[in-house]
């Protein structure tokens, strides 16, 4: 009866904690459902559907569509700024690195060429003459690279330059280059009709393309507009590795001129002078008698070279000449290119200028012969006129045609008076 008291108590006690423990359990989850009902709806739950709820996220979307498109700008504004810092660093590193380059060039040029070496006895000492020859770079131009493969003989040709303008004298150039054997030579057609004049004739021929630059100057402009030109185009010829015997058109071939060569200086040219003094040089004496006791003063004089017929090697010296050239004529359109090669190559560095390292060498002006030797003196004098020059330069008068047909008939055809017709100056008198 006790026993059965008890067991009764016990399973009331039970029953009353499974009670308080689920009303426990149920509260807990109200508390926690109304915990999380407050976290996502904040503003009462019925707010929901509220037209101000709505209002508030439309503002809200705005607001963030705003900021983003800032931050868009803003973005943007620094990778600008970015990159034109990487720009201006770019150009610090390249300045920094040309400073270094100058400061060691004389340094680099004579590992380059040689081992340092004690200098000798009196007498026997020789600086350095030739320079060493650029790097061949034939992506510069392949379709030329090409050509100048096939065409050149040890990497070296004759090159000349020609619009439809000087036809006919660019016939006779050919028809006696051809006569004496050469092979290695090329025109640089500057229109069309002379591109198909060469073809017609088996004359190698290199056409520009249409849309270069130069294309305009070269059909329609006169001598000393093509005269310039040809420092421009020649730089490619160089960067690829050949040496040039540039050449006018006005020119009667009747040696090969290779054969006559030393091809130890940058520059190798045909000179404007006359005689020893006028072509290598000479001391002037200007008198000034003011100056009483100091009324002589000693000058060095030398005629030009004739930038109508030099012999360059692929050199570093030899391309920094024709940019100097090319771009000088570019800024003084009236200048003449002539002049300025000059110019460029025998001025001396002083301040506010640095003159060009080249080395030159100035052709025998017997063997590589202007008009004016020619036509004042050679044709008069019987021991001179029996030697047969490599080349005729009709440069010095204005009847080019005429005379290179008449010194064709000279020396080729063996008829003594036909250069008699013609004065020694550039006055007509028949």
């Amino acid at each position: 009866m006790i026993g059965g008291r008890r067991e009764g108590g016990l399973m009331r006690k039970a029953s009353q904690s499974v009670v308080k423990s689920r009303i426990l359990i149920a509260i807990a989850i109200g508390i926690s459902i109304g915990c999380l009902f407050a976290f996502l709806y904040p503003h009462g739950f019925l707010s929901f559907y509220s037209p101000a709820f709505h209002s508030q996220v439309l503002s809200s979307k705005c607001e963030s569509s705003h900021r983003f498109n800032e931050l868009k700008a803003e973005y943007a504004a620094e990778l600008e700024k970015n990159e034109e810092l990487r720009r201006q660093v770019k150009e610090l590193t390249e300045k920094v690195r040309l400073a270094e380059q100058k400061k060691d060039h004389a340094q680099k040029q004579v590992e380059a060429l040689g081992k340092w070496s004690k200098a000798g006895p009196s007498g026997t000492v020789k600086g350095l003459r030739t320079n060493p020859t650029v790097i061949p770079d034939e992506p510069v131009n392949p379709r030329l690279a090409v050509i100048l493969e096939a065409v050149a003989v040890r990497r070296e040709l004759i090159v000349a330059l020609a619009n439809w303008n000087v036809k006919e004298s660019l016939e006779i150039w050919f028809t006696n280059i051809k006569r004496v054997g050469i092979t290695n030579y090329l025109v640089v057609a500057l229109d069309d009709k002379i591109t198909e004049f060469c073809k017609s004739n088996n004359v190698p021929v290199y056409t520009r393309d249409a849309n270069d630059g130069t294309a305009s100057i070269g059909r329609t402009g006169n001598n000393h507009a093509v005269s310039g030109l040809k420092f421009l185009i020649l730089r490619e010829f160089l960067q690829l590795g050949y040496s040039v015997l540039l050449s006018d058109i006005d020119i009667v071939y009747l040696q090969n001129p290779f054969d006559y060569l030393y091809r130890d200086s940058d520059v190798e040219s045909m000179t404007d002078g006359h005689d020893n003094m006028t072509a290598y040089g000479f001391d002037d004496v200007f008198d000034e008698p003011a100056m009483g006791w100091a009324r002589y003063a000693h000058t060095m004089r030398i005629w030009v070279y004739n930038s109508g017929f030099f012999y360059i090697r692929p050199t570093i010296p030899s391309i920094e000449l024709l940019d100097r050239v090319a771009g000088r004529l570019a800024k003084e359109p009236k200048s003449w290119d002539q002049a300025v090669f000059n110019e460029e190559l025998f001025f001396p560095s002083h301040l506010g200028y640095e003159g060009l390292h080249a080395a030159r060498r100035t052709m025998d002006f017997y063997l590589f012969m202007n008009s004016k030797v020619l036509f004042k003196t050679v044709r008069k004098d019987d021991r001179l006129s029996k030697l047969k020059p490599v080349i005729v330069h009709v440069n010095y008068h204005p009847n080019k045609l005429q005379r290179m047909k008449a010194v064709v008939e000279f020396y080729v055809d063996g008829n003594r008076d036909a250069l008699k017709p013609f004065p020694d100056g550039s006055e007509w008198e028949w």
